[in-house]
């Protein structure tokens, strides 16, 4: 049943928040109206944005300086849609539950959040018969979970491959195409703004592994949490590791990895974020600067892709917008979109079972039977080996590169601690993985 009021007036809209997306989607919700209303078939109408500081110059944004308000806890008490853009933990996951609990949908761009307490957020949404949208919160204006929660919904999603993260991706390019160094290009990152003061959420993977979370839940239909997802980041990655990658004929990204594995009743799911060497032919290793790719594999559709900004003011509030429309509709005509879909609940398997290939350098003596000892190793630990390359250094030593055809990670980590062990391997210089191929 429609809301009489809703049927007749506008739709009250909350904004919970005024950086760089709140500022887009303010600005976006004023000067957009008329089409939103269009679109939706009722006014959408602002009724307040909750800010830090009330008393703060912006006067650059179309909208009623009597709008903005430091209380946000009231402010959700009386909308129909609420927007929260004001990330972290808290008090974003209190604010949301309260305006559920009064009966407003909510859209967020909350990733982090999300990925450590999304089932609370669901379920009070089911409660509440309120609609949770979130399409901002993965790869910014890319539309990506939608596709996956609705347009493939009848499909079975094998495997999600993206790069959902900006300045990791602009950090890699630039030292794929400049030769310079990680520190380097940091520091360029944040002179354009693409990468925080602090860039450890990004560089660390911790962005990554949230966004990954989300994903796997939604392509899986298994609750993924961001404590469940493997996560290691580029700050080990160094100009030998890019130009180990060039002799591949390959680049190294930063991908999160969605896998559903195994067959029958032994099926699983590995969701893990880290630096791979991927084919130069393969779609994700075209995807330069900050830009994101998302690479779905579903059973029924085959391969997709999708692309474009991930993260930005405007693109952001494209995807906050597009959710609004979505559930104003719902409100003006009734219904709800899809909740949370947890019902295979597979289980999460363990870094260790993940099936990759490694690339492995090491510096070896130069003598006869070095190989032999190191083709040992590996044949111990049931790793097979696809290729091996030889270069001479000075004073009697040499460096060894094996490429290994696809094991589970275990192992693949075992035979790397054998070979470290091994009295005539000086050193194990680099490990990176190989995906894609």
């Amino acid at each position: 049943m429609t809301d009489k009021r809703l049927a007749e007036g506008p739709i009250r809209v909350a904004l919970l928040g005024c950086g760089v997306v709140g500022s887009s989607v303010a600005t976006m919700l004023t000067t957009h109206a008329a089409d939103l209303a269009a679109r939706v078939g009722r006014p959408l109408e602002l009724v307040g944005i909750a800010v830090r500081r009330a008393g703060k110059d912006r006067s650059e944004l179309p909208v009623d300086p009597a709008l903005f308000t430091t209380d946000a806890a009231e402010l959700v008490t009386r909308a129909d849609v609420v927007i929260e853009v004001i990330g972290g933990i808290d008090p974003a996951r209190d604010l949301i539950l309260s305006a559920l609990k009064h009966g407003a949908s909510v859209v967020t761009a909350n990733k982090a959040l999300l990925a450590e307490d999304g089932p609370t957020l669901y379920a009070a949404a089911d409660a509440a018969g309120a609609d949770l949208y979130y399409e901002a919160a993965v790869a910014g204006a890319i539309p990506i979970l939608r596709p996956i929660r609705e347009s493939l919904a009848g499909d079975d999603v094998r495997k999600v491959l993206g790069i959902v993260n900006g300045t990791t991706n602009f950090v890699l390019d630039k030292m794929d195409t400049t030769g310079a160094g990680f520190a380097e290009v940091v520091e360029e990152a944040q002179a354009l703004g693409y990468a925080e003061a602090d860039p450890t959420a990004d560089v660390e993977g911790f962005d990554a592994a949230a966004k990954a979370a989300i994903l796997a839940s939604l392509a899986f239909h298994t609750r993924v949490s961001s404590a469940d997802v493997h996560r290691e980041g580029i700050t080990e990655v160094t100009a030998a590791d890019i130009q180990a990658a060039k002799d591949m004929d390959c680049v190294v990204k930063l991908l999160a990895i969605c896998e559903k594995t195994g067959e029958g009743d032994d099926v699983g799911v590995s969701v893990r974020v880290h630096p791979a060497m991927i084919p130069r032919s393969h779609p994700l290793a075209s995807v330069r600067e900050a830009y994101n790719a998302v690479f779905v594999e579903a059973a029924a559709a085959g391969e997709l892709m999708f692309y474009g900004k991930g993260a930005g003011g405007d693109p952001t509030a494209s995807a906050v917008l597009g959710d609004v429309v979505a559930v104003a509709r719902h409100k003006v005509g009734g219904g709800r979109g899809p909740g949370e879909s947890a019902y295979a609940d597979l289980p999460v398997r363990a870094m260790g079972q993940a099936r990759t290939r490694y690339h492995i350098s090491l510096d070896v003596a130069d003598r006869p039977g070095v190989l032999a000892q190191v083709a040992t190793a590996f044949a111990e630990h049931d790793v097979s080996i696809e290729t091996v390359r030889q270069q001479i250094t000075d004073n009697g030593r040499a460096n060894l590169i094996v490429v290994t055809h696809t094991a589970p990670d275990a192992a693949l980590s075992a035979t790397v601690d054998a070979l470290a062990a091994l009295d005539i391997v000086t050193a194990v210089t680099s490990v990176m993985r190989v995906e894609g191929s």
